[in-house]
């Protein structure tokens, strides 16, 4: 059980990497391999060709995003095999949970659980159940 942790401040962008960090080695093995390695980014909004590519009205519509090599292409024998990086953007973060009042931590683990499993196309029902699991 993860303690809660109630901030008097706005987390800084290493304290919402420490929350990804811990809600990741909290999921359950057969979710975190398929991000093995998995390196967390942190930052306070998507960068401007991010917003472009995905067409985002506002930098607050993205809370975050992943980026890697699909799994069936992890062995593929490339020379440069891409990191697996899941991107969190703090200020949408904390936008949303001033708004809802939500836990910040299972707000980031919602964030992380969604952005691995839509990449490698798990279904919202699968990633429901993963969350479910750990409540």
């Amino acid at each position: 059980m993860t303690p809660k942790r109630h901030h008097t401040t706005a987390p800084t962008l290493d304290e919402i990497e420490t929350l990804a960090r811990n809600a990741f080695s909290g999921l359950p093995d057969s979710f975190r391999s398929l991000a093995t390695d998995v390196v967390f980014r942190v930052e306070d909004f998507p960068d401007a060709e991010t917003e472009r590519d995905m067409a985002l009205q506002s930098p607050f519509d993205l809370m975050g995003l992943y980026s890697g090599t699909p799994l069936g292409e992890k062995d593929s024998g490339s020379l440069a095999p891409a990191v697996d990086m899941v991107f969190l953007y703090r200020r949408p973060l904390l936008d949303y949970w001033c708004e809802t009042g939500e836990d910040l931590f299972h707000l980031i683990r919602h964030v992380v659980v969604h952005e691995i499993g839509h990449h490698f196309g798990l279904s919202d029902e699968d990633m429901e159940r993963i969350e479910a699991d750990l409540a």
